[in-house]
């Protein structure tokens, strides 16, 4: 997920640009690429399905998406980590600041 705004005016050349220069990741790496405008009323996400671009968007009627600031462990970073449960909640209008994985469902940690 890209934390800086991007002009949504990009289509799949501008955003896969995006995401190699900005974001220094592959574009064809069946990864999802999020993006917002910077009214935040909007999101695109461009993905690679092994034959070419997806790209997906959505605006918003009403409001703005609550867009996570980079937290201090991220320091200069232009990108950030979601797992797809934080983006579903993202997309759908919560806040992400607040939330918090309870015990039983946090991934086990390496030394576990």
């Amino acid at each position: 997920m890209a934390v800086d705004p991007v002009d949504l005016r990009k289509s799949f050349d501008g955003l896969a640009a995006q995401v190699q220069h900005a974001l220094e990741e592959d574009e064809r790496s069946s990864q999802v690429f999020v993006f917002t405008n910077k009214r935040r009323d909007r999101v695109r996400m461009l993905y690679w399905d092994g034959t070419g671009l997806w790209l997906l968007t959505k605006r918003l009627e009403a409001g703005t998406f609550n867009w996570p600031k980079p937290s201090a462990e991220l320091g200069t970073s232009k990108k950030m980590r979601l797992k797809a449960e934080a983006l579903e909640m993202l997309l759908s209008g919560i806040d992400l600041k607040g939330a918090k994985l309870r015990p039983w469902y946090e991934e086990p940690s390496a030394t576990a």
